[in-house]
This record gives structure tokens, C-alpha cells and sequence, in this order.
């Protein structure tokens, strides 16, 4: 399990990589959660914000320098968490691809913040189609891997895979590889 800790020190790192980001991808975070789903496709904020995920990535790989092996583990077990429990038919519903393209698709929900990714949560037709961010979905656990040799051993037994939280499969099979 994740601690609350764990999971505040996780989004507060997010939004401190994001603060680096331009102006414009503060106003299409913004959008993206308070667009009408049944007006906007959020397509346009998608690729605004597509375009800046590396330099986030980079920023949040410079925030976590001095983290320990126990720190960094920690906060890939809450992104581990966090891709498991939206791995979700009505998320897919959503945003569509094959097993891998929903990973990333995941990915790209959690990491563009808290208040996106509780707001696709709750309301699934907020996340966006073909959008993607495949480095965000094991990026912890290559920077454990780079600086300590290993993978983080998270002790979660879940995984982010798509199709592994069954729960959220229920009424339909698990996106295959197409």
C-alpha cells in the first residue's frame, strides 16, 4: 500500500516539474479539466501539453537527484498504483489503443497532475483520445534503475499493465495488441 506521504510527495513533485512548463501548458491543464467533454475532444490541449512532457520529465529527473533507493521505490509504487486503478473500461472507453497504447494513454493522464487525473477518474470522457506519454508510465523505476542497477521491487503485487485490474474489466475483454 501507498502511504498518504507517499502519495502527496508524488503529486507535489509532478506539480513542480509542471511549473517549469510555459504558460500555455498551465492554461491547457487547465482547459483539459474544465472543458465539456460533449463540446471538446481536448485534442488541441492534448498536443500543446504532449510537446512538454519530456521537458517535465526532465525537470521532475533533476527534482529527484538525491532521492534513495526507499524514496524512489515509493514513488513508483504510487504510480504503479495510481496506472492500476484507472486501467478501466470506461477509461479505454476514452482513449482507445491496444494494450501498450492504453498504458501510455494511462500515462499520460497521471502525468499531468492530480486534479487532471482525479477528474478522468471520476468522469472518464474527460480523457483524450491518442494522447500519450509512454516515458511517464515506468519513469521512476528507470531512474531506480539507472542510479541503483535494478528495478524498485515495489511489494505492490499489482501491476500497471493494461488488463491487470480485473475489477475495472468486468463487463468487457482487455484491449489486445491490434
Amino acid at each position: 500500500m501507498i502511504t498518504a506521504e507517499e502519495e502527496a510527495r508524488f503529486w507535489a513533485l509532478l506539480e513542480q516539474a509542471w511549473a517549469g512548463a510555459s504558460a500555455e501548458a498551465a492554461h491547457a491543464r487547465r482547459a483539459l479539466v474544465r472543458r465539456d467533454p460533449e463540446e471538446d475532444d481536448g485534442f488541441d490541449q492534448a498536443a500543446v501539453l504532449e510537446e512538454q512532457v519530456e521537458g517535465v520529465l526532465d525537470r521532475l529527473t533533476e527534482l529527484c537527484a538525491d532521492l534513495t533507493s526507499e524514496e524512489l521505490t515509493a514513488l513508483d509504487r504510487v504510480g504503479e498504483r495510481k496506472l492500476y486503478e484507472i486501467d478501466r473500461e470506461d477509461v479505454h472507453e476514452h482513449t482507445d489503443g491496444s494494450d501498450d497504447g492504453f498504458l501510455y494513454a494511462r500515462g499520460f493522464i497521471l502525468v499531468l497532475g492530480r486534479e487532471f487525473y482525479e477528474a478522468v477518474a471520476r468522469d472518464p470522457r474527460l480523457a483524450v483520445e491518442d494522447a500519450s506519454a509512454e516515458d511517464f508510465c515506468y519513469f521512476f523505476a528507470h531512474l531506480h534503475e539507472e542510479r541503483f542497477g535494478e528495478f524498485p521491487e515495489t511489494g505492490s503485487g499489482i501491476s500497471r499493465e493494461s488488463g491487470a485490474n480485473q475489477a475495472g474489466w468486468a463487463r468487457a475483454e482487455v484491449p489486445s495488441e491490434v
